[in-house]
């Protein structure tokens, strides 16, 4: 445990074109494709059980890049092979309140024969990077890498000192990597009060005349549960009323299908009006049904937002088929909205009932925060200088994000991994989906977008 400076230090190249325009040079969105795909050739599948094998090996290729242009990132190691980069640099006022860019290097993993191109080949086909991680979120980690380097190289400081962080664990709750660093180094976030990260700032076009950039100003808490139910063990021939298989299938099947009640909060609110202003119509949030059917490829971030969640994701018992087992287990991914946490538990407890027995694995609160701001201007002021028809929106991300854990140390976090998507492309099922891939022109403007928001943060 503890950190390791990086070796090899790395001079500013004098030799980089100037910008071509006020935000960011031809050479950053040249080379962002090349670091993409550089990085989802890491194996980083994250199996939540220490078994990983690329978390080090990405923290390594991360800090190469950046000392290579003069910084001196310092790798972090909570526990073998979980490995986490972290790296500042300075502003032209250092005395301003500095900001935090952090992304994760893990991934889910990914079974290859069930993909067109193999997960980890980083391939270039349809005007995309395919592979594991493309959208979550190597895409922003590639973004944020060739900004940096292009800027150290040409000598263009930021307004205030950035903290970049590449992080390990992410897709486990970032036990080994976020929280980690904020229990054990704060330090390396000292002076930061404003952060930016994954899933917001991509496009949704809503026609030829406007597309709204989704930027994450909140997101659910989480409560990945194990149930268990304890019933009689027997022979298989028997008749038996104890069954633990059967109590537990029953509960998890009133959960499952549960609908819980419409929840509008702050932010949804908020979305919800932007968006009835850009379809023309009001909306109900009791009856989103033909509204979400317009949303395409975001709908099912959306309607995840107007409610609490719970979903059956394992089921476990039994070790032969003549035999009724004693116990019988199953997992669910519970999300709570903002300020409905306690509703969410009761309503969990009613429905699996007395015999179910309810412990989390893992849990971690709800995010909300205002959309405004001077970082709030200079995300839109961004998207619209290379986007004109841009409107930035606010809204609730269904998931969780390493923000959980920096927002301890009172850093207030937004999702704005910027990217412009074709209309027709699912862009929430590239997330932990089949044949993930993000657009190479998506990136290209992604770069363009974050080094003039850099600019102006």
């Amino acid at each position: 445990m503890g950190a390791e400076p990086t070796a090899g230090g790395g001079s500013v190249s004098q030799s980089s074109p100037t910008p071509d325009h006020d935000g960011g040079s031809r050479r950053a969105e040249e080379e962002v494709v090349g670091l993409c795909r550089d990085l989802i050739r890491i194996d980083t599948s994250n199996y939540g059980d220490d078994s990983g094998p690329g978390e080090r090996a990405a923290a390594e290729y991360v800090a190469e890049q950046l000392a290579e242009v003069g910084l001196e990132p310092r790798i972090f190691e909570s526990r073998p092979g979980r490995a986490s980069t972290v790296a500042r640099i300075e502003g032209a006022d250092p005395s301003r309140p500095a900001l935090l860019i952090h992304g994760h290097t893990d991934v889910v993993p990914a079974n290859a024969e069930d993909w067109t191109h193999h997960p980890f080949s980083g391939e270039i086909a349809d005007g995309c990077v395919w592979g594991r991680g493309a959208v979550d979120m190597k895409d922003m980690d590639a973004m944020t890498l060739a900004v940096v380097r292009e800027r150290l190289r040409t000598g263009r400081k930021p307004p205030r000192d950035v903290v970049v962080a590449f992080l390990a664990d992410e897709e486990a709750g970032g036990v080994y990597g976020a929280r980690h660093l904020v229990d054990h180094h704060p330090e390396l976030f000292e002076g930061v009060d404003e952060a930016i990260s994954e899933v917001g700032g991509f496009s949704f076009t809503v026609n030829e005349n406007l597309r709204l950039y989704l930027v994450e100003t909140a997101q659910k808490g989480m409560h990945w549960m194990r149930l268990t139910v304890d019933g009689t063990a027997g022979h298989g021939s028997m008749t038996n009323n104890d069954n633990a298989i059967t109590e537990l299938c029953e509960a998890v099947a009133r959960l499952g299908r549960h609908k819980f009640p419409v929840r509008v909060t702050k932010t949804v609110r908020s979305f919800l009006d932007e968006l009835s202003d850009a379809l023309g119509t009001e909306l109900d949030p009791e009856n989103m049904e033909e509204t979400l059917a317009r949303l395409g490829g975001i709908a099912k971030i959306i309607g995840a937002t107007l409610q609490n969640t719970a979903a059956p994701t394992q089921l476990g018992a039994g070790y032969k088929v003549n035999v009724i087992p004693g116990q019988a287990t199953a997992h669910v991914d519970g999300r709570f909205l903002p300020g409905f946490e306690e509703e969410f538990l009761a309503d969990l407890d009613r429905l699996l009932g007395p015999r179910v027995r309810r412990e989390d694995v893992h849990a971690d609160k709800a995010l909300e925060t205002t959309f405004d701001g001077a970082l709030v201007e200079a995300m839109q002021s961004a998207l619209q200088a290379e986007d004109p028809i841009a409107r930035a929106v606010p809204y609730m991300l269904s998931g969780g994000t390493d923000a959980k854990s920096f927002d301890d140390l009172g850093i207030r976090g937004f999702g704005f991994a910027p990217l412009k998507l074709p209309p027709e492309l699912d862009f929430a099922g590239m997330f932990h989906g089949v044949d993930e891939r993000v657009p190479v022109d998506g990136l290209k403007f992604g770069v363009r977008v974050l080094d003039r928001f850099l600019d102006q943060c």
